[in-house]
């Protein structure tokens, strides 16, 4: 599938989005620490929370970068951004008005996959950037799509009881789109990308329909207390 923005476009966008939102990339990078420091509360509240600041993170990636920023180059970006904003919509209804996902202390591979694309969204993703040569602000930062994605599913998949298959639907979706530039532009952290939506479709196709709806009901029931 042919591209149509070069590399040097695509970075470009990049630059010119951190230099004009900067410091908000701070902002996005505390919010994402709040949420992974909220994991370990097993609190009603909690959850919420969390659901409330992935949804801020996916609308901010809608409008910020894919609407005001990367729509000049592809205009595709708007569609892109919908989804972000769609995304942004559910984890607000699911998350925070349903309370219907729920995180705390746990065990497991799940758990461990989890914390693993947190660590790699928040942490390895830009010190790969910086060995293959891409420097600031021609950078994905934290807030772009990419990172944002991986950092979202890592959480997800630390939710005490396995949070509903619908939130996992846009982080797969861009996952598979958003993969492309690790392949054409060469930007090899994305592979991390990939391999988080791999995960990402396997947890949400992975389990029935009748054990998915009774996580998601134990977890709004919690909620309620």
């Amino acid at each position: 599938m042919d591209l149509p923005f070069t590399a040097e476009q695509f970075f470009g966008v990049f630059a010119r989005y951190n230099v004009a939102v900067w410091p908000a990339q701070v902002v996005l990078t505390l919010l994402a620490l709040a949420a992974v420091a909220l994991v370990g509360r097993a609190r009603s509240w909690g959850g919420r929370a969390i659901a409330a600041i992935l949804a801020v993170l996916w609308a901010w990636t809608g409008l910020a970068y894919h609407v005001a920023f990367f729509s000049a180059v592809n205009p595709a970006a708007w569609g892109f951004g919908a989804v972000f904003v769609l995304g942004a919509l559910w984890f607000a209804w699911v998350g925070v008005v349903r309370g219907a996902v729920q995180f705390g202390v746990r065990g497991g591979v799940r758990a461990a996959t989890g914390w693993t694309l947190v660590v790699f969204a928040l942490l390895a993703y830009p010190v790969l950037g910086f060995i293959v040569g891409h420097r600031y602000p021609a950078v994905p930062t934290f807030g772009a799509p990419c990172p944002t994605t991986i950092f979202t599913l890592g959480i997800l998949l630390l939710a005490q009881a396995p949070a509903p298959r619908s939130l996992f639907v846009a982080p797969a979706l861009w996952s598979a789109v958003g993969s492309v530039a690790a392949f054409q532009l060469g930007v090899v952290q994305d592979f991390g990308l990939l391999a988080a939506g791999v995960i990402g479709a396997a947890a949400m196709l992975g389990r029935r329909d009748g054990a998915d709806r009774t996580s998601t009901q134990s977890a709004a029931r919690r909620a309620r207390r």
